[in-house]
C-alpha cells in the first residue's frame, strides 16, 4: 500500500525522531512510504485562534500536496483532526474533500486500515501511563471516555498490548486534559500550566515511568511541566515504541 507520510511543523522542528520512528514502522508494515517535499503547516494553528482566513494558503498548499494521494498517514491526532473536519477555509472542490477522507492519523491507520496486532520487533519492559489527546480521544473517537457509558475500547492501547513487556498503570483521571491545547497553552498560561502539573502528578503518583501517546504535542507539555517539577518521567511517541525503542 502506497502511503503519503504528513509530519506535523512540531514534530518537524522539535522532535523529527518521531517522524523518522513513523516512516520506518510504516515500513515495517509493508507500506510504501512517500514524503511530498512541498508540504508544510496544514493550517490548524490559525484556524484554531479563529484566524480561519490567514489558514487559506496553507490549507490549499496542503491540498496540493496530498491530493495524489489515497492514504494519508500523520503522527498526530489533532493535525489529523483539523484537516478532516476543520479544512474549511479553501473552496470544497471533490479533491479537497478526497483528501480530508483519505488523512488518518497513526494509530487508527495500523488498527483500522492495515489491522496489525502484532509487533514482534518491539519490547518495552517499562511501567507506561498511556495519554490520549484532546482531539484524538474525542475528536477521532480513538477510545471510550469515561463520561460516556458504552462498550470500553483503547486504540493505542490495543496496538501497545502487542509489545513484549510492557506493563501499564492507570492516572485517577484518566480522560482528563493535560492543558496543552496549542494557543490555549499560550494565551492562558497559568492554567495551562497548573493542568500540566496535575496530569504529570497524577501519572507519577500512579507509577508512570514513561508517558507513552500519539500525540507528541501533548507529550511536549507534560515534558516541560515534569521537569519543572523535578519528576523523573520520560515521554515517548507510540510510534517510538511501536517501532521497537527501548528507551
Amino acid at each position: 500500500m502506497k502511503v503519503a507520510l504528513f509530519i506535523p511543523c512540531y514534530v518537524d522542528a522539535f522532535f523529527p525522531a518521531v517522524g523518522i520512528a513513523t516512516l520506518e514502522l510504516l515500513e515495517r508494515v509493508g507500506c510504501e512510504v512517500v514524503y511530498p517535499l512541498e508540504q508544510t503547516c496544514c493550517g490548524q494553528p490559525m484556524a484554531n485562534a479563529g484566524c480561519q482566513d490567514d489558514a487559506l494558503a496553507a490549507e490549499a498548499l496542503f491540498a496540493r500536496n496530498f491530493a495524489p494521494y489515497e492514504h494519508i498517514v500523520t503522527p498526530s491526532g489533532s493535525c489529523c483532526h483539523h484537516v478532516r473536519e476543520h479544512l474549511t477555509a479553501i473552496e470544497q472542490t471533490p479533491a479537497v474533500r478526497a483528501v480530508r477522507r483519505n488523512t488518518y492519523e497513526l494509530v487508527e491507520f495500523l488498527h483500522d486500515v492495515l489491522q496489525v496486532r502484532e509487533f514482534p520487533w518491539a519490547e518495552f519492559p517499562h511501567k507506561v501511563g498511556l495519554h490520549i489527546g484532546c482531539s484524538t480521544l474525542r475528536g477521532l473517537n480513538q477510545a471510550s471516555t469515561s463520561e460516556i457509558a458504552g462498550p470500553a475500547f483503547n486504540k493505542p492501547r490495543a496496538l501497545l498490548s502487542a509489545v513484549k513487556g510492557i506493563e501499564f498503570v492507570q492516572p485517577q483521571r484518566v480522560d482528563e486534559c493535560c492543558g496543552f491545547g496549542g494557543t490555549f497553552s499560550v494565551f492562558e498560561e497559568p492554567v495551562s500550566a497548573r493542568m500540566g502539573q496535575d496530569k504529570v502528578r497524577d501519572h507519577a503518583a500512579a507509577g508512570a515511568r514513561y508517558i507513552v501517546s500519539p500525540d507528541m504535542s501533548c507529550l511536549m507539555h507534560q515534558q516541560g511541566c515534569a521537569q519543572r517539577l523535578g519528576l523523573g518521567i520520560r515521554f515517548m511517541h507510540i510510534a517510538q515504541v511501536l517501532n521497537g525503542a527501548r528507551e
